[in-house]
């Protein structure tokens, strides 16, 4: 069970309360890409990860997971098994992480990093693994992934004060990043129930808040948009029923 007001948490009275709400919804307007995933789906999608971390790389709470991820939707997947499973994430690089994710651009850094654990995301369509051989060592995330259980329980009781994040040299417990998301939340004008357009990186020090723990914390939900053309923003606002954008240029809120 999440422990109290952490993010798992806001995650999990979410999907209580509407576990069919289209929570987060990606695009990417360089390859033409569009995922939506509801509640549920996401749940499924941290709690796979989560029993990866957990039974595949025997993580302990406390463990250091450095998520090096472009925007994208697997960013938010990321970030909330890593505090399921009671880890802290580091947004300050893979130095001295025991486990690192990557994407294919920073595949590189990442293996030289020599964490314990090294899991390469390809970033294709569906979550689907990588058409080419990986170097020695690396997990192919969308080959590991499929066989994890679809719920997850930590084997240990989590500390409701650990460390949750890592940025800028300090850490932060989960209470403070629910705080945290919320006051940001109010910061922006996210209403209860909105919808947030937003260009930043859930997995990032630029959108965590923004691309995942302020609309998780309001109930709404967020359209995260990599790569964005600003041509689609008016258009993309309407069909997407979009409440507040904040993409590139673009700062607006729809009445």
């Amino acid at each position: 069970m999440a422990i109290p007001n952490s993010p798992a948490r806001l995650l999990a009275d979410a999907l209580a309360a509407d576990p069919a709400n289209p929570f987060l919804t990606f695009y990417d307007d360089a390859t033409g890409e569009r995922v939506e995933l509801s509640l549920a789906t996401l749940d499924n999608w941290v709690a796979k990860t989560a029993n990866l971390l957990q039974d595949g790389l025997g993580t302990d709470p406390g463990d250091r997971v450095a998520i090096m991820l472009p925007p994208h939707w697997q960013g938010a997947v990321w970030m909330l098994a890593a505090w399921s499973a009671g880890l802290t994430v580091t947004l300050d690089g893979p130095a001295g992480a025991d486990v690192v994710v990557t994407g294919p651009g920073d595949l590189p850094a990442a293996v030289a990093a020599g964490g314990r654990d090294t899991i390469a995301l390809a970033l294709r369509p569906l979550g689907g693994s990588f058409t080419e051989p990986l170097p020695a060592g690396v997990l192919d995330y969308g080959v590991e992934v499929p066989g994890f259980a679809d719920h997850f329980t930590p084997y240990v009781p989590l500390d409701p004060d650990g460390p949750a994040l890592e940025l800028a040299g300090a850490t932060v417990t989960g209470p403070r990043l629910v705080e945290s998301a919320l006051g940001r939340a109010q910061e922006l004008g996210l209403a209860p129930g909105g919808r947030l357009m937003t260009d930043t990186n859930p997995a990032g020090p630029d959108g965590y808040l923004d691309a995942l723990l302020a609309p998780l914390a309001r109930r709404g939900s967020v359209v995260v948009v990599r790569n964005p053309d600003l041509d689609l923003v008016e258009r993309r606002t309407a069909a997407e029923k979009v409440t507040l954008a904040r993409l590139g240029a673009a700062d607006s809120s729809d009445s």
